[in-house]
């Protein structure tokens, strides 16, 4: 295996995790802003009023795109998988 390989696997695996990560983290972006807005609105400033919506927000996100997460990594698995097999190990 050449370095560019190697770079190339790691690169690809690198973006993989910031594809799957990115709903997860948006989600929770968005829930604490708009429940951020409300306590600024309401004077109610509970630090753990967040906690429920988050983990009710992340789940959903999980649960709908859990199929398109398994799909990507498959597709990284395969795409790695031919490289090995190009490269005769």
């Amino acid at each position: 295996m050449t370095q560019e390989i190697v770079l190339q696997i790691f690169t690809g695996a690198i973006w993989l995790a910031f594809k799957l990560c990115a709903p997860m983290l948006l989600a929770a972006m968005l829930i604490g802003l708009v429940i951020a807005i409300l306590q600024a609105a309401t004077q109610v400033h509970e630090q753990t009023l967040t906690f429920a919506p988050k983990a009710i927000g992340i789940t959903l996100a999980l649960l709908a795109l859990g199929p398109w997460m398994i799909n990507q990594v498959i597709d990284y698995l395969n795409q790695t998988f031919e490289r090995i097999s190009q490269i005769g190990l």
